[in-house]
């Protein structure tokens, strides 16, 4: 399974475009334009002496892109893999890095009115990984900054994150 999702400026007048996905039984969401492609569950090479949310490297149509187990980033235990595990391909500062989810959900339009900035959790719990949290026809989604997210060495400790 591989979806390559078209090029899009990501915005209407009624909103922005964020491909939603889950983690358990929690759901996030990406900005629609950092989503390359989503491709279904595949063998992931494990690299020895790297950070324990990477879950190693995969060989892409000839290119090798690095894969971050996104359940170990948050600090919650990781989940074996089921027909539903993929991994979504995102650009972040110019280099292709595949996160593995456990199942992508659809791709929403969320107005500014449906993003609501994110909670204060006290100065034990970064949220500087989420971008704000979206309510949407009963449903709440974590957005996140995936540049945030990647960019630093320590996991993200976001709500609902349990020990690794």
């Amino acid at each position: 399974m591989s979806t390559e999702l078209a090029p899009s400026d990501n915005s209407s007048p009624h909103g922005e475009q964020y491909l939603s996905f889950f983690l358990g039984a929690e759901e996030y969401a990406l900005g629609i334009l950092a989503v390359q492609e989503i491709v279904g569950s595949m063998p992931i090479t494990v690299v020895p002496r790297v950070a324990k949310y990477v879950a190693g490297v995969v060989n892409l149509r000839g290119k090798i892109i690095s894969v971050i187990d996104l359940r170990c980033r948050f600090g919650m235990a990781r989940a074996a893999a089921t027909r539903e595990t993929c991994i979504v391909v995102v650009v972040s500062r110019g280099r292709e890095v595949g996160l593995l989810v456990d199942r992508v959900s659809e791709v929403v339009t969320l107005a500014p009115g449906e993003i609501a900035p994110s909670p204060e959790f006290g100065v034990s719990v970064d949220t500087s990984y989420l971008l704000g949290v979206a309510k949407q026809e009963g449903r709440v989604r974590l957005i996140l900054d995936i540049d945030r997210i990647l960019a630093t060495e320590e996991p993200a400790r976001v709500a609902g994150g349990k020990g690794h």
